[in-house]
């Protein structure tokens, strides 16, 4: 496709430019108004815009329309309707109404809801939410018109991931909003939270991922022996981009610049068929959407070029899995960015209140930072020299670090480390300034010169629950401080002892060093940082006073809504591990197993066909094989058992928390046990009677 990318950009969006170009004046100007300072449109204005949004879908190919919204499955969901209406004298029109356009209803009785409804009853709603802009998407199903929307349950709970994250998104716009009028700031009318997430993603070809059933339902390899070889040589990290894969990258990008989305950065990431792709910043609901569109597209793509794209965190073991690294930043409508410390970030008042306030704010919800970042797959990862461990902190680098640790100590006058130029010897290179500080891949909330990159989200996971959280610690902070500045005297004082004191008690949670290391885990404790290794330990924080408190004095939640998100969390966890260990023992008994037998029979067939052949014969390696696959397919065999027992089990129990532990201490290791002797049978047995496609054949043959 040779379109240039202005060309294209955006095309498949019925963005702002194009509201303009076929809505009437007033009408934009209403439409507008209430995307960017809230109210409600009148219905005779919804029925213009929908029929505007009909006609320009129309033209794109549309039939459909959906309202495409996020339940609490993680991913997207829709219900598509024809423009079509009730036909008269054998012809019919398309329409969509306005009512149409602002309010569906779904059945909202097959989604999670984690207790907040009976599951007799079956009404929900989805609402437009107008500051993210409408779609249209090419599907084998024909054209739809995708209308991104929240989805609530018949009393109004959240049953989505939308509708938290715009009330946060509100939080910290009015919190943050108090801080800035304490510093003279009117030019300013809201705050929005910027998101710029990195999405790390495996592809595989889809002949071999369809001979393995672990993939199909999983979405990770639950067996396999490491190949001969991994990423040791570290040569895939930015190198050539093979042929296949660079084709389905162009694809991919053009695909996602029709929708809108900026895509920017493309590369090879660390593991064998393991890339990344990363966006420019934007609005963090829209980012939020975006980002699941993109996922939504990487697989619909990938099919075209006869590969799958695999989003687990964890597809392979003992090469890197893949995360989400979640930029986040806030700022101004009228272009301010507030985690911009500027040159002098010792001098700039606004930019350490800022900082003081972040620094407080994760200290104090580090627990709701972790589960934030939890999903099943991202077990995998966290804590595995991989990935940030699961110990919140926060890196600074050494110029910021050095401004805080001088706050601290009450120094007279606060200078800044000098940043230097890199002359590299060579004349026809120009000498560069050297960044103030470097980066720390080993940190889970890193700030990164004017935001911070909360690098613990999963590959699959969204974006939203990680940003709920921290539009929300961080708008509880700036409304603390703004409740002890506003009522301050002399303000400058104030202020300059608030980041002081801030600064003090919250100086634990900053950690420049090396998140990987033993001596890390010990200081962390030493410090009274949390330490939640797991999902099922990191649950928990979501049903505290203080999250509650947290949560409901800004009406992003509510009580309800907490316990539910827990409640669906340990669902989730044992109903991933129930398939996974459903699947093994599927694979087990059906693959593996008649696969050892079978090259145990043909190998004792061997012996006693050459011990007849040649008496005397040394049979000493063909003995010593069979003996080692036999011992083997007895320890598999076993495990298997052990496993199948095990499973209804833990299965049987009621209380939704007591069977997550249970999986996750009981029947996580019994998987273990069973991969461990058919992970060894797989480097014995006969490459031509092994069932599946082995780590060698889905990493290096795409």
């Amino acid at each position: 496709m040779s379109d240039q990318i202005s060309e294209i950009f955006g095309t498949h969006v019925f963005s702002r430019s194009v509201m303009r170009e076929r809505l009437p004046k007033k009408v934009y100007a209403e439409v507008v108004s209430v995307m960017d300072h809230g109210g409600n449109i009148s219905m005779a204005t919804a029925d213009i815009v929908a029929n505007a949004m009909k006609d320009w879908a129309v033209e794109k190919g549309a039939t459909h329309y959906t309202h495409w919204f996020q339940p609490l499955t993680g991913v997207t969901a829709e219900k598509h309707d024809s423009f079509i209406t009730p036909p008269q004298d054998s012809t019919t029109l398309l329409q969509l109404t306005g009512k149409q356009l602002i309010m569906g209803e779904p059945d909202a009785s097959s989604f999670p809801s984690g207790g907040l409804r009976s599951t007799h009853y079956a009404r929900g709603y989805t609402a437009w939410d107008m500051t993210s802009p409408a779609f249209v998407k090419e599907m084998s199903c024909g054209t739809i018109l995708c209308i991104p929307t929240i989805f609530v349950s018949y009393n109004g709970e959240a049953l989505d991931k939308k509708t938290p994250l715009l009330r946060s998104m509100e939080a910290v716009s009015t919190q943050a909003m108090r801080i800035l009028r304490l510093f003279g700031n009117t030019e300013a009318s809201k705050v929005l939270a910027y998101v710029g997430p990195e999405q790390e993603y495996f592809l595989v070809d889809r002949e071999k991922y369809l001979k393995r059933r672990d993939l199909i339902y999983t979405g990770r390899t639950l067996f396999g022996a490491p190949a001969p070889k991994g990423q040791e040589l570290e040569d895939q990290y930015f190198g050539v981009i093979r042929e296949r894969v660079g084709a389905f990258m162009s694809d991919l990008n053009q695909e996602l610049w029709k929708l809108g989305i900026p895509a920017t950065t493309q590369h090879n990431e660390v593991a064998p068929a393991q890339h990344e792709l990363a966006p420019i910043y934007t609005m963090c609901n829209l980012a939020v959407d975006q980002n699941q569109l993109t996922m939504e597209t990487m697989k619909r793509v990938a099919t075209r070029h006869g590969l799958v794209c695999l989003l687990h965190e964890k597809p392979y073991a003992g090469v890197n899995g893949s995360g989400k690294h979640n930029n986040w930043s806030i700022g101004t409508d009228v272009g301010e960015n507030l985690l911009d410390p500027g040159d002098t970030p010792n001098e700039n008042m606004q930019f350490l209140l800022v900082l003081a306030c972040i620094m407080k704010a994760v200290d104090e919800h580090a627990d709701l930072l972790r589960c934030s970042a939890s999903c099943v797959g991202n077990e995998h990862r966290l804590g595995a020299q991989e990935a940030p461990p699961a110990i919140i902190s926060i890196f600074l680098g050494d110029q910021l670090d050095d401004v805080v640790n001088q706050i601290v100590s009450n120094a007279d006058s606060i200078k800044l480390l000098a940043s230097h130029n890199l002359d590299f010897g060579v004349s026809t290179v120009p000498v560069i300034k050297k960044d103030a500080t470097d980066r720390n891949r080993t940190s889970p909330f890193a700030f990164t010169g004017n935001k911070f990159e909360f690098r613990m989200v999963g590959s699959s996971d969204s974006i939203a629950d990680a940003n709920v959280t921290l539009n929300a610690i961080v708008a509880e902070a700036f409304s603390q401080a703004a409740d002890i500045l506003e009522k301050a005297d002399d303000f400058n004082a104030a202020c300059t002892q608030l980041i002081h004191d801030w600064m003090s008690e919250h100086q634990r949670i900053v950690f420049n060093g090396n998140g990987y290391s033993d001596e890390w885990v010990e200081e962390a404790a030493r410090r009274g940082l949390p330490n939640l290794p797991s999902m099922v330990d990191a649950v928990p924080a979501l049903t505290t006073d203080k999250a509650e408190a947290l949560f409901t004095q800004f009406g992003i939640y509510t009580k309800s809504e907490l316990e539910s998100r827990a409640e669906i969390m340990y669902e989730t966890y044992a109903k991933v591990l129930k398939i996974e260990a459903q699947t093994m023992i599927h694979m087990a008994g059906k693959h593996y197993i008649p696969a050892a037998i079978h090259f145990n029979t043909r190998l004792g067939q061997s012996i006693t066909s050459i011990s007849s052949a040649a008496v005397g014969a040394d049979l000493s390696v063909q003995k010593d094989l069979l003996v080692k696959c036999s011992a083997l397919l007895s320890s598999a065999s076993k495990a298997l058992e052990e496993l199948k027992v095990l499973l209804p089990e833990v299965d049987a129990m009621e209380d939704v928390a007591e069977m997550a532990h249970a999986y996750h201490d009981r029947l996580v290791p019994a998987m273990a046990a069973l991969r461990r002797p058919v992970d060894e049978l797989e480097l014995l047995v006969d490459k031509d009677i092994w069932p599946v496609p082995t780590y060698g054949d889905l990493m290096f043959e795409v």
